[in-house]
Parts: structure tokens; C-alpha cells; sequence
């Protein structure tokens, strides 16, 4: 999709008022020459940002307003190296509260729900958002945040939630809890808004019919607003996102340059109106595509696909590229295993090796099931791995987002 010409003054406007600011990213427009933006060429010719652009500003080199409109910081949920800081403005709360309460009636929520939120409360952006845009929307909050299984399972039954707000991972553990309690009949949930990592579709199929609700995918990232920027719709094709607040692009992530519509590449993201801590073309190494056409829906915003996983997760095994959607795609193919995962890479001997853990329902042969996983990666990939089947239940569950690629070779 090309940027309109709303859009372009929206960030003609971004652009003068950062190299006023002063920021960052004001001294590197300024660096590059670039003072207005009148054209689609003077668009792309806007240097990226990105995250590490973003730790370097640490604490406040983000901020774009006097320090007195700053009502409030977030940080990303990241746990290594310097964190990234985000400004807010009121403006900027409200809007990202506005963008939250289209998402909620995007999948048919109404005031007249009740909305148990699971996400983190804190510096993370997940369970404030949630909750923000509910209250905008007038619905009932059950701001549980997460963890406590047992209580969000009584809270479920008491309060009667029809909405449960969670990552993926969460929310498989609770409908896993919920059959091993054998209390379905006792839950009322009748839609799960889930987000803040990539998931499969096995994971999804799961999620949705252990716990029999309409699953909602949401997207967002603490350094533009946080989630709520876009969402599925009842058509499962895709997420709508709110393009009178961002414009999004997807580029190729090698040349950085913009595919069209209907390819796969990385997200590339500019807030239009965005106040404390405004970001022009910033990288966010997610990867999906702008899905052409209008939804069935009828809804007149456009649409990204599902995240396909992130142009930085690649690790190098035996010098091959291997991206962890790849194994995922393989062990699809396989109904007996479940859809939990875990990768280990590790240097032996000289040599680097992957262990891939799978779990299956138990009703297989555990040998042969293993060595059928290690023919088809290595038929894909081009190596071997070890292959560790285990029951279901064994590998671990979280509360937050699942780690499923762990190496170990530099740790």
C-alpha cells in the first residue's frame, strides 16, 4: 500500500516537530539532510529506525515534548541488554485506549461482557492496554494480571468472564487446567482475545477448541503504543490495523526495500500522530504481508497477515539457516504430536548439535516417532537432529510467552 497524502502531512508534521525536539531521531533527520516530507520519494528516502537506535536513547532520548507532558513510561518486556523506555502523553494514552476499544469491537465485544485481562501489569504494555480499552468500551474489567491458575479459574467460574485477554501460552495452560479439572461445563468464556507472541496454528486449534471460544489475534509492540494496533475479525484472514494512526510498510529485509502487497517481508512501522515518543519507519522484524483486497467483513481498514515469525530469529546450525517456523511447519505435518516444542542447540565435541523435544498423546511408538521427525527435518532442512518425544504435558507451560528456542552455545 502506497502512503496517502493524509498520511504524508501526518509525517511532514512528525518529522518537523522531532528535528524541533531535538531527539534522536530529530539530530539523525537533520544528519541526513531531511527536513520535510512532500512526496512518497522524500518518504523513502527516511532513514529506519531501530531497537537498538532505541536503547541508545536510554532513558528519555525518546522524548519529543517538554518532560511536564510526559504522563507516563513503558518499557519492552525484553530481559536483556539496556531496556527501551517509551514516553507517553495523555493524547497518547488516549488514543491507544481509542485503537484497544475498535480492537474489542472488531471481534464483537460489547459493554455488556466481562473481560478477565491475564497479561502483565507493570512497565510492559500488555495488561494496561487490555484493560484501557475495555473501560473505554465500557465492559467489565477482571484485571486478574497472571499467574495463580486456581484463582483465574475460580474468577472464571464466579465472575461468569466471557473474554479472556492472554498470550497464547497462557491461555493453553489455562484450557489444559481446565480439562484436567474437568470444569468446562462451569466456564462461560465465549471469545479470547490472544497476543503478544507468534503461535501456530495447531496452538490456535487447540486454544480454541479445548476452551470452545473464538480466538482473536492481536498485534502490537510496546514501542509503537503496545497491542491493540491491529486485530483479527470473525473471517480469520488476516488482522486489521488502524491506519489513521500508523502507516505500515513491508520491505524486504535484506535491501530494505518495499515489496508489494501480497509478499512476505518484515513490518515496518511510522506513528502519525503519535506525541512523546514519535518513530519513523521503524524496523520491527516482525514478518507478515499487506493482504490486498477488502475483508468480507467489511471493515474499510487494511490488513496484515498473521506473523509468520521475526527476520532475527535465525540461527546458524552446520552452517545452514534454520528459522524455528520451519521446525514448527514440520512438526504440523505430524497430528500425533501436540503443539508444544522446545529447541536446544548446543556445541559437542567440536560440533554443533539440535535436540528438538516434541509430545505426543502416548499411544505411539515413541522410537519410531522420533526417527520419522529427524527424517522429515533433515528432508527439509538438510541435517539431523536428536528428536526427544516425551507425553503431553511434560514440556514447560508458561504464564508469559513460551521460550522455545534455547542455545546454548553462548551461554
Amino acid at each position: 500500500m502506497q502512503i496517502n497524502e493524509t498520511q504524508l502531512q501526518q509525517v511532514d508534521r512528525q518529522v518537523k516537530r522531532l528535528i524541533k525536539s531535538d531527539n534522536f531521531y530529530g539530530r539523525r533527520l537533520e544528519e541526513a539532510g531531511i527536513g520535510e516530507v512532500k512526496s512518497i520519494d522524500d518518504f523513502l528516502r527516511l532513514p529506519f529506525s531501530q531497537k537498538q537506535d532505541l536503547r541508545d536513547a536510554y532513558p528519555l532520548g525518546l522524548m519529543a515534548v517538554p518532560e511536564e507532558e510526559i504522563v507516563r513510561i513503558h518499557s519492552s518486556s525484553g530481559t536483556t541488554g539496556t531496556p527501551v523506555i517509551i514516553p507517553y502523553t495523555a493524547k497518547d494514552v488516549g488514543d491507544w485506549a481509542e485503537m484497544f476499544r475498535r480492537c474489542y469491537e472488531t471481534a464483537g465485544i460489547t459493554k455488556k461482557d466481562r473481560i478477565q485481562i491475564t497479561p502483565g501489569y507493570g512497565l510492559w504494555t500488555a495488561g494496561i492496554g487490555f484493560q484501557a480499552g475495555a473501560e473505554k468500551l465500557g465492559a467489565m474489567v477482571i484485571p486478574m494480571g497472571p499467574g495463580n491458575t486456581k484463582k483465574q479459574l475460580q474468577f472464571m467460574h464466579d465472575m461468569k468472564s466471557t473474554v479472556l485477554c492472554a498470550t497464547s501460552s497462557y491461555a493453553l495452560l489455562l484450557a489444559e487446567e481446565i480439562r484436567r479439572e474437568d470444569c468446562a461445563d462451569q466456564i462461560y468464556l465465549k471469545k479470547g482475545v490472544i497476543g503478544s507472541e507468534r503461535w501456530g496454528e495447531k496452538m490456535r486449534r487447540r486454544i480454541k477448541n479445548e476452551l470452545d471460544i473464538q480466538i482473536y489475534d492481536i498485534y502490537g509492540l510496546t514501542e509503537i503504543y503496545g497491542p491493540g494496533i491491529g486485530i483479527s475479525c470473525d473471517y480469520e484472514c488476516g488482522m486489521h490495523y488502524w491506519d489513521d494512526y500508523i502507516y505500515l510498510e513491508i520491505i524486504d529485509p535484506k535491501t530494505g526495500k518495499n515489496v508489494p502487497d501480497g509478499e512476505w517481508g518484515e513490518i515496518v512501522i511510522t506513528t502519525l500522530v503519535k506525541e512523546g515518543a514519535p518513530l519513523i519507519r521503524f524496523r520491527t522484524h516482525d514478518i507478515s504481508r499487506i493482504i490486498p483486497g477488502e475483508c468480507r467483513c467489511g471493515s474499510r481498514f487494511p490488513r496484515i497477515d498473521t506473523i509468520m515469525g521475526r527476520s532475527d530469529d535465525m540461527v546458524k546450525i552446520k552452517g545452514v539457516n534454520v528459522f524455528p517456523k520451519q521446525i514448527e511447519e514440520i512438526l504440523a505435518a505430524f497430528p500425533e504430536l501436540s503443539s508444544e516444542y522446545q529447541i536446544r542447540i548446543s556445541h559437542l565435541d567440536g560440533r554443533d548439535t539440535m535436540r528438538i523435544y516434541v509430545e505426543t498423546n502416548g499411544h505411539v511408538d515413541f522410537r519410531k516417532m522420533a526417527d520419522d521427525v529427524a527424517a522429515a527435518v533433515k528432508g527439509k532442512i538438510g541435517f539431523t537432529p536428536l528428536v526427544k518425544v516425551v507425553e503431553l504435558g511434560v514440556l514447560p507451560r508458561s504464564e508469559k510467552k513460551t521460550q522455545r528456542v534455547i542455545d546454548e552455545r553462548f551461554s
